[in-house]
């Protein structure tokens, strides 16, 4: 993992807006990348999707690997929609990422591998860790390790494909959520947000706000990053 300052524990400002790279042209993603992140991104999101957890495949290692070198002091948060996360969280800290998040449905109630332990193993990497819970699952499902991460992630769309609408429902549980959340632990959402869908996310406690097509498909990339920080 690259020596970038901590974005989560010392955010230039918040909310922070993190473009997710499953919206970006493929053919031309490091250009991408430079575009949205000259227009006023803090970091970038990948998405990544094992075919089993759901219903997608999406990129490895080898991709943030490449992120890494051209960007070598991008912040990656890397978000491990997979059934075992605790076979990539090595490969991807060493691809360079900077946050793994994983999810609570695969992992909860284990035997081996579960929860803590690769809450515990992530951190070993040197990354920040996060937990994400899906649109069915409880809030008080995470509610045990709210303390134990850096970031938690509030899936708005059911995962494994982008480009998905809101899902209001969501926003109960992430207030429930931000009530009972430390100061400096960052509050993410991802899935459907837009300038019409953020304002809810903001109100409900939202700090860190991951955009696809929002921001990437936006015609003019920087409006849309102030417009989902509510500048405009």
């Amino acid at each position: 993992m690259s020596d970038i300052p901590d974005l989560l524990k010392n955010p230039p400002q918040l909310p922070l807006v993190l473009p997710s790279i499953l919206a970006s042209d493929f053919a031309a993603m490091g250009d991408d990348v430079a575009d949205v992140m000259a227009a006023g991104a803090d970091a970038i999101h990948v998405d990544i999707m094992d075919g089993h957890f759901v219903p997608n495949v999406t990129m490895g290692p080898a991709t943030v690997a490449a992120l890494r070198e051209r960007f070598p002091d991008l912040y990656l948060d890397v978000h491990l929609m997979m059934t075992n996360p605790e076979l990539y969280a090595d490969p991807f800290a060493e691809a360079g990422a900077n946050c793994i998040t994983f999810h609570i449905e695969p992992t909860a109630g284990r035997t081996e591998h579960d929860e803590h332990t690769v809450i515990r193993h992530i951190r070993d990497t040197g990354c920040d860790v996060g937990i994400s819970i899906n649109p069915p699952t409880p809030a008080q499902a995470i509610e045990h390790v709210l303390e134990d991460v850096d970031l938690v992630l509030v899936m708005s769309v059911n995962p494994g494909f982008g480009g998905q609408s809101f899902i209001p429902e969501v926003l109960e549980k992430t207030r429930w959520i931000a009530e009972r959340l430390p100061d400096d632990i960052r509050l993410e959402m991802d899935g459907g947000l837009d300038p019409t869908t953020a304002p809810a996310a903001r109100e409900a406690g939202v700090d860190t706000i991951v955009a696809g097509s929002a921001v990437f498909k936006a015609p003019d990339r920087a409006a849309a990053i102030k417009q989902l920080r509510g500048q405009t």
